[in-house]
């Protein structure tokens, strides 16, 4: 049975949820780069969970940046959310890959400062969602 709209984007939505608990536990554990890249991941999910809601089939990509994009097509208010979080796409690949830090790795220069920020804009991310699904 297929689900209607509004109950894959809470689908997606709970996923988010449940992701920035994750975040929360690295965060807690003093794991700053993958609390970045797991805010990244719960933000993207939160409007993904807007768009699959909005009746969207196939939301492709990663950027919180594009996807906000896509979906200030239904509401015009995601444009201000974009510019709050489009910082966390910076935290997509270099949080995860040595290669993305020069001459150091991930796990020694993410520190506590970057991921709460992080983290309190996934937590905007989820709420904002929320709000209007």
């Amino acid at each position: 049975m297929k689900r209607s709209s509004k109950e894959e984007g809470l689908r997606w939505l709970e996923q988010a949820q449940a992701d920035l608990h994750g975040a929360q536990v690295l965060f807690d554990n003093q794991v700053y780069h993958l609390t970045c890249f797991i805010a990244q991941q719960t933000a993207e999910k939160a409007v993904k969970a807007f768009l699959y809601a909005r009746g969207e089939e196939m939301v492709t990509g990663h950027s919180v940046t594009a996807l906000t994009t896509w979906a200030e097509q239904f509401d015009s208010d995601f444009a201000e959310l974009r510019n709050e979080i489009a910082i966390l796409d910076g935290y997509y690949i270099p949080t995860r890959y040595p290669n993305g830090i020069p001459d150091s790795i991930p796990a020694r220069v993410y520190t506590k400062k970057p991921a709460e920020e992080a983290l309190q804009l996934a937590v905007k991310a989820i709420h904002f969602v929320r709000e209007r699904l």
